[in-house]
């Protein structure tokens, strides 16, 4: 028996009325806020707060033999993406091409 998909299909659940469905959703428009920020779900801080009171610990270390500095985009690669080195200074990979 062949069966037409594009032919509309009605059950017993598709007789709820619009109503009905209307009050099941909640109203977007609505002025009720949402206590969890939807858009900031882990507490980040947002831009222009004050963060003048906030230690950082970070640490820096020197270029290893193994690096080189990039003149071109100034990021410190391994000497694998290492391209050639001109005048200036050594270029990579990713800057050559």
């Amino acid at each position: 028996m062949a069966t037409d998909y594009d032919a509309p299909r009605k059950t017993e659940d598709d007789s709820e009325s619009i109503e009905a469905l209307k009050e099941r959703v909640p109203d977007k428009l609505s002025g009720s806020v949402d206590v969890e920020d939807a858009d900031n779900p882990s507490g980040f801080e947002l831009p222009g707060a004050d963060l003048s009171d906030l230690e950082l610990d970070v640490v820096v270390l020197p270029a290893q033999e193994d690096e080189f500095t990039c003149v071109n985009c100034f990021l410190v690669k391994h000497r694998s993406q290492l391209d050639h080195e001109d005048a200036g200074g050594p270029i990579c990979s990713e800057c050559a091409a």
